[in-house]
């Protein structure tokens, strides 16, 4: 892919004109929160761009939706489904690229180029989604591995439905709060001595909070209540994905969990990232899954065995007392 003509757009940069994730923003100028893209340091104020009276010549796939930019959250994007998806991102590396079929729209625009292309550290991010409904899945066979070791004792880390069945549980849309929200410790019932014969539970602040770096999905058109959809159409109905923390306080956790799950443990806080990458940016990542020698009823079966995404995610962690590690 060519490079962009925005400034601060290195090659290794996260936010590439391969990605172009999509936000919402809002500014001390205009504080009411809109839908952007990231591009290099930059984002670009959609907004201001759909205002332009060639808009429809650039976006023709918005034509009966001029108004979905200006929105607070990017569900009316997301609803109009991959086609409409993929047709606004391909219009948008064009006009952010170097060697664009459009220079008129903005790079030549050094008007509208001022007003809409923004440094990221000047503008505030806002949860990108308006969410209804969090659905949290053990979707890896190590992770899900090791809970079982933490928290089963001497039963097998898998119950034999594991390998079977997507396993999840529904989860809290309250909590779920953008990145660099401060998170406050909570508090809950602890087995301060979990040896003992008798377990007493004491309510303390947690002691063992823990970190899941996870990857979560937007699902972009629904279904209709009671109705299916068939496996080979689910893509149809991603919208993109954003990196998750799904925080645990493990210590109340490991106390209220059996035999129902987890509640308090995990219902205090969960972290998305701002930006929302298009599911088409990460089709060129997808790779054949570890094998699972379960014979899967049909419904489960997928056509193509390229199914799941080769992503490397990482973690920084830096206390008050030293540098990131």
């Amino acid at each position: 892919m060519s490079a962009s003509w925005v400034p601060g757009v290195e090659a290794e940069s996260d936010f590439s004109l391969a990605n172009i994730p999509f936000g919402i923003i809002s500014t001390q100028s205009d504080p009411t929160p809109r839908v952007a893209v990231a591009i290099g340091a930059s984002v670009l104020d959609l907004k201001e761009l759909a205002a332009q009276p060639d808009f429809l010549d650039v976006f023709p796939a918005l034509k009966d939706h001029v108004d979905v930019f200006s929105k607070a959250s990017l569900n009316s994007f997301a609803a109009l489904g991959r086609p409409v998806h993929r047709e606004v991102r391909a219009a948008l590396q064009d006009l952010l690229s170097e060697t664009t079929t459009r220079p008129a729209v903005l790079k030549d625009n050094t008007e509208l180029r001022e007003r809409a292309i923004l440094p990221q550290t000047s503008v505030k991010l806002h949860l990108p989604m308006e969410i209804r409904d969090f659905t949290d899945f053990y979707a890896g066979y190590y992770h899900a591995y090791n809970c079982g070791v933490m928290f089963r004792g001497a039963l097998p880390p898998l119950q034999p439905n594991y390998t079977h069945l997507p396993v999840g549980y529904h989860s809290r849309t309250s909590c779920i709060v953008v990145s660099q929200t401060p998170i406050r410790r909570p508090t809950g019932q602890v087995v301060v001595d979990p040896a003992a014969e008798i377990k007493e539970p004491t309510t303390l602040p947690c002691r063992r909070l823990d970190y899941e770096l996870e990857l979560g999905c937007f699902i972009a058109v629904p279904n209709d209540r009671g109705d299916s959809i068939p496996i080979k159409e689910a893509d149809d109905h991603v919208f993109g994905y954003v990196l998750l923390n799904d925080w645990s306080a493990r210590d109340i956790q490991s106390w209220e969990s059996a035999p129902l799950g987890p509640l308090n443990g995990k219902n205090f806080a969960t972290t998305i990232s701002a930006w929302v990458v298009l599911a088409d940016a990460l089709e060129p990542f997808r790779v054949k899954a570890l094998e699972n020698k379960t014979p899967l009823q049909t419904y489960l079966k997928e056509e193509r065995e390229a199914n799941v995404f080769d992503i490397d995610l990482e973690v920084d962690l830096t206390s008050e007392s030293s540098a990131a590690a």
